[in-house]
C-alpha cells in the first residue's frame, strides 16, 4: 500500500466526526464515576495504552500519551475490580465506541469516547 493510500485510509470522515460531536452532549448528562484503570485502546491508527479518568453509562474519558482524532472508532476492554461493582470476581467489559472529544491536559491527551456497544463477561 502506498503512503498516500495509507494516509487516505487513516483519515476520519468529517460527517462521522460531526455526528460524534452532536452526541457528545448526551454523553455529558450521565453521572460519572472517577475510576483510574489501565486500558489499551485500539483504533484505525493502532493500539495505545490509556488510563480511565472517569466512566459513565454512556462513555469514558481516557488519559493517553497519543492523540486519537474525533470521529475515530475505538475498541477497548475495561476490567472492573469485583469490590468496585460488588461481585466476587472482576467484571470484564468489552467496548466499541467513537471518539467525541480530544484535548491537551497537562502534557497528556484527554480522549472522550461514547460507548456504542458493550458486552459484560466475568473475568
Amino acid at each position: 500500500m502506498s503512503s498516500e493510500a495509507a494516509e487516505e485510509q487513516q483519515r476520519v470522515d468529517p460527517q462521522e466526526a460531526q455526528t460524534a460531536i452532536k452526541h457528545y452532549a448526551a454523553m455529558q448528562s450521565a453521572p460519572r464515576f472517577p475510576l483510574h484503570l489501565a486500558v489499551e485502546v485500539t483504533s484505525q491508527n493502532g493500539a495505545g495504552a490509556a488510563e480511565t479518568q472517569n466512566i459513565s453509562a454512556n462513555g469514558v474519558l481516557f488519559a493517553m500519551d497519543r492523540d486519537v482524532p474525533v470521529g475515530s472508532i475505538v475498541d477497548f476492554t475495561i476490567l472492573l475490580p469485583g469490590e468496585v461493582v460488588g461481585s466476587r470476581g472482576d467484571v470484564q467489559i468489552d467496548c466499541h465506541g467513537r471518539v467525541v472529544r480530544s484535548f491537551e491536559d497537562r502534557g497528556r491527551r484527554g480522549v472522550g469516547v461514547v460507548i456504542d456497544e458493550y458486552h459484560f463477561e466475568r473475568a
